[in-house]
Parts: C-alpha cells; structure tokens; sequence
C-alpha cells in the first residue's frame, strides 16, 4: 500500500451533500450508538462489514492532535486488488448527542478509478436506535472515459455497495449475524433465487416457445384442453412463465413469489398425477422438476429475512420541514 502522506489542499470535506450530488445513505439501526460508533471506527471490525474493503490498516499517528491516517484495500478478483490511503479529518458530537466523522481518501494506484474524494459518517440518537447516515463524492482519473464509467456503472455499483454494507452492519447489530455469515447467506439466496428463476424461465422458452414439444402438447390435451388449441395454450404457458421467472430474478425482496411457486409446483404435480400419471415415471419427469424447483424456493423464502438488502436504506437525503 502507498504511504505517501496527503497534501492538505486535496483534504475538501464538505458539511452537506447538494441535492443531487455524491453518494448519500441512511439507514435506522436499533442499538446503542456508542457500539455502531465501535463497529464502524474500528478498522478491524469496519472492514468486516463492509463491501467496498477488503483490508483497513490504521497507520500509527505521529503526535496525539495528528489525523488519524489509514491505508484500505479492495480485492476486485482474480488476484488483483486497489489500494489507497485515507486521512479522518475531525470528529465532533453535537449537544443533542449526534456525532459526526470526516474523512478524505485518495489513491495513487494507477487502477484505481477514484483518484480523491471526501465525505463523513454521522451518528443521530432516536428513540428507538440510531440514524446513522453517509455522504461522500469523488473525483475520477482517466479523463471524460473515467466519468464516463463512473456515471454509467462504478458509481451505482459503490453506491449499492454502501447500502448493502450498512443493512449487513444493521444485521450484526440488531440480529447479531455475523458479517461473513450474511454473506454466505446471501450467496445461498442467490442462487436458490436464480435458480428457480432460471427453471421458470427455461421450461417457458425452450420446449414450449421454441420446440413446442410434444410432452407439453400433450399434458395440454391430457387435461382436457382440445388439440386444436393445445399449441396456443403451450405457447401462453410460456410467455407466463419467462414473465413469472424473470419478475422472480427482477423483484429481489418480494416474498410471495416464493410462496406462490411452492403451492404451484404441488398443484401442478397433482394435475400431472390425476391427467397423466405415466410422466410421473418418464426420465427428467414432473416430480424430480417440481420437488426441485419448490425446493429452490423454500430455501429462499426461509433465507430472505436474514440477508442484508440495499432496499432498506434510503439513497438521498428526506425532505426536512421547516
């Protein structure tokens, strides 16, 4: 990590966001606020929450009225990682108890799409818990394409990042889920989530859509549906379940779906049983799809309450009235 100190012209920590401008993000956590004050200043424990670092190291002050100084890292993958330095530039607490953290970071790798920027972490006692709120902006390096990238796809990424993070840190507070096990909660809600979104999806395109394949003609007719309209009845199928799969895959918080697709894949499995029980015996048949594809959603429906989500926060400052 570079250790090269910080000219104090580049230090520009502003007291407010203007509308528009910067990363803004709030989220309310029920606990005391001087733990949320430990678990996002301490390095050791702030790097464990939050997505956009990987390792913080505190770099050992040279008098005690000297800023606190950091280096960060962030693992990108692939073995490739982007370092910087970053400098708290004041804490303050209010009468009302509201305390505030200023910082400035900046990074001299040369991958790093963030050349500068500052902002600051504000701590606001309610009654019930903690506001505790962000704002930052940054300026970029490579010229108009590095703008151009940060507008288009770095800037909602980290901003998303920063959400996520702070609903995982609301997690360990409130819940007490450790960090590393949010994480592997949410990949396991991914991909169960996908998944299933994945079979909907498929099942829909290729062998109704696409192929229009005999079995599914057939079910059809075995249902009763007449021959005449059993293709336009497997191609409807179709577009509604590529549309129930990808509303699965797009609404990443809804719960019902998941619901919906456990009662949907017994119904359907007893309709196969009463129309047409030899499938049930077929290779790739009714039962193995079903139980799996419910299965899938089960899992995700029993772990959607635990991961942390980037909904939950609010992404620009609210209104205050006068």
């Amino acid at each position: 990590m570079t250790n090269a100190s910080v000219p104090s012209e580049r230090i520009e920590t502003k007291p407010s966001p203007a509308p528009g401008a910067g990363i803004y993000v709030e989220i309310r956590i029920r606990g005391p606020l001087d733990e949320i004050w430990r678990r996002t200043q301490d390095p050791g424990l702030h790097q464990r929450w939050d997505l956009r670092f990987s390792e913080i190291t505190y770099i050992p002050r040279s008098g005690d009225q000297a800023p606190q100084q950091f280096n960060y890292r962030t693992r990108i993958g692939f073995g490739i990682s982007i370092d910087g330095r970053g400098e708290s530039t004041g804490d303050r607490s209010a009468a009302d108890g509201a305390r505030t953290s200023a910082l400035a970071f900046w990074s001299d790798d040369p991958k790093s799409l963030i050349r500068e920027g500052s902002g600051y972490w504000r701590y606001v006692p309610l009654g019930d818990g903690v506001r505790f709120l962000t704002w930052y902006d940054y300026r970029t390096r490579f010229g108009w394409l590095g703008r151009l990238i940060d507008a288009t796809v770095f800037r909602p990424i980290i901003g998303w990042a920063t959400a996520w993070s702070f609903d995982r840190l609301r997690l360990w507070i409130e819940r007490g889920i450790d960090p590393g096990h949010a994480m592997r909660q949410s990949a396991a809600y991914a991909i169960a989530r996908l998944a299933f979104a994945f079979v909907f999806i498929f099942e829909g395109l290729v062998p109704k859509l696409l192929f229009h394949h005999p079995t599914e003609l057939a079910l059809l007719v075995a249902a009763g549906v007449s021959s005449t309209h059993a293709t336009r009845g497997v191609a409807l199928l179709g577009i509604a379940e590529i549309l129930f799969g990808a509303f699965i895959a797009l609404a990443w918080r809804t719960r019902w779906p998941l619901v919906a697709t456990i009662v949907l894949m017994a119904v359907a499995l007893l309709a196969v049983a009463v129309t047409a029980p030899g499938a049930l015996i077929a290779a790739f048949n009714p039962v193995t799809l079903n139980a799996g594809t419910g299965a899938l959603a089960a899992v995700a429906c029993l772990l959607g309450n635990d991961v942390p989500s980037a909904s939950r926060c609010l992404r620009a400052p609210p209104l205050r009235v006068s």
